[in-house]
């Protein structure tokens, strides 16, 4: 089963995605900002990442820039509202940074689940962290 770490400070958006990826059969982990998602990182395998770009304590791009250094190869979903900010610029300098795909909220979480599968399916065989 694959496992996906799921981080927003938003605990709606935590749930929402999270009963969204069990029903479709992954392994779902949570972190409500980037450095809790660092720490989750490193207890256990995580096939993608699913971060948000707003958030306290350690934000998206950073989170971004700190899986890239310790797991090279992992993916990253990058997903933003951009509250003050404009949420395309925000996504833009997300892929820049390392994120392999970006979606604008508010989404269906059924859009997120295709995402998913289809970066995992071009990263089968693929190591995870």
């Amino acid at each position: 089963m694959k496992r996906i770490l799921l981080v927003d400070d938003d605990p709606l958006v935590l749930g929402t995605l999270r009963e969204a990826l069990d029903g479709a059969g992954y392994a779902v982990a949570t972190a409500e900002n980037g450095k809790q998602a660092m720490q989750e990182l490193s207890r256990a395998r995580t096939d993608l990442v699913v971060t948000d770009l707003i958030m306290p304590t350690q934000e998206g791009v950073e989170t971004i820039m700190a899986v890239r250094k310790a797991y090279p190869t992992l993916p990253i979903i990058a997903i933003s509202g951009g509250g003050r900010l404009d949420a395309l610029s925000l996504l833009d300098v997300a892929r820049k940074f390392g994120a392999a795909a970006t979606l604008k909220k508010p989404f269906p979480p059924s859009v997120l689940v295709t995402l998913i599968g289809r970066i995992l399916a071009e990263r089968r065989g693929g190591e995870s962290c």
